[in-house]
């Protein structure tokens, strides 16, 4: 079972202690040894469901939106991006350069159509910006994959 992974970044720390939970919750549902999680990898939700499923013995394939992607994620995060990268069993590339709010939604498809189900850690709101997680959750319906909604009750970005 290939299950991608979509969410909102900078989750104030409250709301992102529920997200994980609830990420720690979700990967109950399946057996671990047919689970990939298929993740872009930037911080918050992509990689805390990486490493949810890693840790339970399933495995991760990585997605790249574009070759300066890393350096656009924030410093402090870097190591982690580095580490699961080094885990991924599969990398997949747009082949874009320039790390633009397209080549982060052609690599939100190239996730899409990865994967059985689309995991969204999403507040219901319209993206912010094009490339959004909205935008990730109307592609994926779109294309007829199952989305899974996770969101703490009363939460709020």
């Amino acid at each position: 079972m290939r299950v991608g992974i979509t969410g909102h970044r900078g989750l104030p720390d409250p709301v992102a202690q529920d997200v994980r939970r609830l990420l720690t919750e979700a990967v109950k549902r399946y057996d671990p040894s047919e689970l990939v999680a298929v993740s872009c990898i930037a911080d918050g939700p992509d990689t805390w469901w990486a490493q949810e499923v890693l840790a339970v013995g399933g495995r991760l394939e990585a997605v790249i939106p574009a070759e300066e992607y890393r350096a656009g994620l924030p410093a402090e995060h870097h190591c982690h991006y580095d580490a699961l990268l080094g885990q991924a069993d599969a990398v997949h590339r747009t082949g874009l350069a320039e790390s633009t709010s397209e080549a982060h939604q052609a690599g939100s498809e190239i996730l899409v159509d990865r994967c059985d189900e689309l995991v969204a850690v999403w507040d219901g709101l319209a993206a912010r910006g094009f490339g959004g997680t909205a935008d990730v959750v109307a592609y994926a319906r779109r294309t007829s994959t199952v989305v899974t909604i996770l969101w703490p009750k009363g939460a709020t970005r």
